[in-house]
């Protein structure tokens, strides 16, 4: 992000523009003397014809001046910054901005428009603590303007403090949150900032604002990979990943399509694996390069699968579900809703859910019950569902991501 207009727009803010510099020495105020007065009217002069180097030439006549009061040295310091700043000197421009916020002589309201613009001129010289440093005093003395928080949070950030980088960043994104909604800047810097101090915990949460306020592919593909690298996650939940993948456009490679069909036929869907086979060959992945007639032999055993599966649906319609238990209602019941047969799909589905008997992991079973009914187009239900989902081996996650999903589509 480039803060060039910032820099020089704090420079001239609240009175610190050349025609506010002039001082009279007769004026009202603190004297000034004629061999200070006159050369920094000189400079004044020089700043509204945008002659920045014969301006800061003046100003270091003024400051060559000895026994200045505390007065004429915050006047020549002041002028001298702008002149600078004019002249394309940011360092010393910075230093003299920073000595007339520091000097006894500076009236009170201008103490924090010195600070604000002395913290943008050590920021172009890329002197980040610094500037970090003059603009928390900005804030302490109770500055509000945002650019200032800008270069403040970037100071930080870019001087390594990536502690205090998040701490500031935080703060933003939730005030941000209140008004309606964060920038996606600050929420990449937070995560960034997370990213540097090895805060897992930190990083997955900023990622999953940035899907949440900003779901684009990359950040999914991002924050999916973080759920497989938690310590904990089990494999069993390598299928309810695939699907929010394939929810989220992030399936991406040859090997993903594959294994995700296969453990759909495994489970019993044939219906789904084909689908995701379809997926795989629009997307120009399979059924392409050396691995392609393995590709249709996939797609064909799904096809006869899913034959068989639609014969059998067909036999056991109206059939009595009597001697079945939970998670066996449970599975017909997410194959009907596979094959667009969603009420009574999603009535067995909950059925087995009271029963409760037979399932491995019953949270598992409550994320295919969120997505049972995100397929029916019940997006509410859906989320109602994943709500209940808890566990630490990677179903929650997968669960808060699904409603993060669907609460920004519904």
């Amino acid at each position: 992000m480039s803060l060039r207009r910032t820099f020089f727009g704090l420079l001239l803010i609240g009175g610190i523009g050349a025609g506010a510099m002039a001082q009279d020495p007769g004026a009202k105020g603190p004297g000034v003397r004629p061999e200070i007065g006159k050369p920094i009217q000189a400079a004044v002069e020089f700043l509204k014809q945008r002659r920045g180097r014969e301006a800061l030439a003046k100003a270091r006549e003024a400051q060559a001046v000895r026994d200045k009061t505390p007065y004429e040295n915050y006047l020549v310091e002041r002028v001298l910054g702008q002149a600078a700043a004019a002249a394309g000197d940011a360092g010393t421009a910075a230093r003299a901005l920073e000595t007339a916020a520091a000097s006894s002589g500076a009236p009170e309201g201008e103490r924090r428009q010195l600070l604000a613009a002395a913290a943008g001129q050590y920021y172009a010289i890329k002197e980040y603590a610094k500037a970090s440093e003059l603009a928390a005093r900005y804030f302490r003395d109770g500055g509000t303007d945002r650019s200032v928080r800008t270069i403040y949070v970037q100071s930080l950030y870019l001087s390594n403090n990536f502690a205090a980088a998040a701490k500031a960043l935080s703060a933003d994104v939730e005030a941000e949150e209140r008004a309606g909604k964060p920038s996606e800047e600050h929420l990449q810097l937070l995560a960034n900032a997370y990213s540097q101090q090895r805060d897992a915990a930190g990083y997955a949460k900023a990622m999953e604002k940035l899907v949440a306020y900003y779901p684009k592919r990359d950040y999914w593909l991002s924050v999916l990979h973080g759920v497989v690298a938690r310590p904990g996650y089990s494999d069993r939940l390598a299928i309810d990943l695939a699907r929010l993948k394939l929810a989220t456009g992030t399936m991406s490679t040859v090997g993903e399509y594959v294994e995700s069909a296969q453990l759909s036929l495994q489970e019993g869907f044939p219906m789904e694996a084909s689908k995701i086979i379809e997926q795989g060959y629009a997307a120009g992945l399979l059924g392409a390069g050396p691995e392609a007639e393995r590709h249709k032999r996939l797609k064909d055993l799904a096809a006869k699968s899913l034959a068989e599966d639609v014969k059998a649906l067909s036999r056991e319609n109206g059939q009595s579900s009597a001697g079945k238990d939970g998670k066996a209602l449970f599975n017909d019941g997410f194959n009907y809703v596979l094959h667009g047969k969603f009420d009574k799909g999603l009535e067995l589905m909950e059925q087995g859910m009271r029963l409760g008997s037979g399932f491995r992991r019953l949270d598992h079973a409550k994320l295919q019950l969120g997505y049972a009914y995100h397929l029916a187009g019940q997006n509410q239900k859906a989320i109602q569902a994943y709500k209940r989902v808890q566990g630490d081996d990677g179903a929650l996650t997968l669960a808060r991501l699904w409603i993060l999903r669907l609460s920004r589509s519904s």
